[in-house]
Formats: C-alpha cells, sequence, structure tokens
C-alpha cells in the first residue's frame, strides 16, 4: 500500500504503480521513493496481489493495456510510461513471485503445500511464532 500510496502522490496513473529494482533505459538499477526513476515494474504490484488483490488487479488490468509490455514469456521486466521506454528483457527473478502469488491469491496451493511441510512447523515454533492448526 505505501508503494502504490507513493506512486499515486507522485503523478503516477493509479494503474501504473509498482516500484522495484528493474531494469531501466540505462541499465539495472533499484527503484523507490528515494531513487525514482519514473520506471514502473510489474513484478511489484502484481506480486503484491495477495495483500493488494482490488489494487494489482486494477494494475494488470493496466499493464495490458501498455503495448509490447506483455508476451508469450509473461510481462517485460519494466517499462516508463512518459517516455513509452519499454525493457527488452524478461526477467525470471520477475515472473517467478507473479505466477506464485498471483496462484496464493487464486487458490491458496502454494501456500499450503509450504505450511504441510514439517520443517516449517519446527522453524516456526523455534522462532516463536504461534500457528493457526489449520494450516
Amino acid at each position: 500500500l505505501i508503494n502504490r500510496a507513493y506512486c499515486l502522490k507522485s503523478g503516477y496513473a493509479p494503474n501504473y504503480w509498482g516500484l522495484t529494482a528493474s531494469d531501466t533505459p540505462g541499465g539495472y538499477a533499484a527503484h523507490s521513493p528515494t531513487e525514482d526513476r519514473g520506471v514502473v515494474t510489474p513484478t511489484a504490484a502484481l506480486s503484491a496481489i495477495v495483500y493488494t488483490p482490488q489494487y494489482s488487479l486494477e494494475a494488470l488490468q493496466g499493464f495490458f493495456k501498455v503495448p509490447n509490455l506483455f508476451g508469450p514469456k509473461g510481462f517485460k521486466d519494466a517499462f516508463h510510461p512518459q517516455t513509452g521506454w519499454i525493457a527488452k528483457d524478461h526477467l525470471a527473478i520477475d515472473q517467478g513471485p507473479i505466477i506464485i502469488m498471483m496462484e496464493n491469491h487464486r487458490t491458496g496451493l502454494l501456500w499450503r503445500l509450504f505450511m504441510s511441510c514439517p520443517e516449517i512447523h519446527r522453524s516456526l515454533d523455534r522462532l516463536g511464532f504461534e500457528r493457526n492448526m489449520n494450516e
């Protein structure tokens, strides 16, 4: 929500938000409120879908409207809405979180599989976390 709020306050369109490390016209860089280059990284908004379903789905719809941003390999790494620049690459490190978090939003499958591992239960217990017994 903070990421989206910053983007809106800074003049980004409501359906074009998401700051995180990605390609830029000048190479790979981190994007944040203190390092804002006007570049939107779809993975930031889309992998937040379990936390911001409405806003992430709005971003997804907006991203689909950007010509050449989506293709057979998924979304390109980043784009600059003001200049029309679109990254040439699809980065697996960004595609993975999008797919995983969308599936978790849709069915919860990956979270249930993760939480079914005895090693995870032991780790959470050792760290002092309380678990929902339905997990």
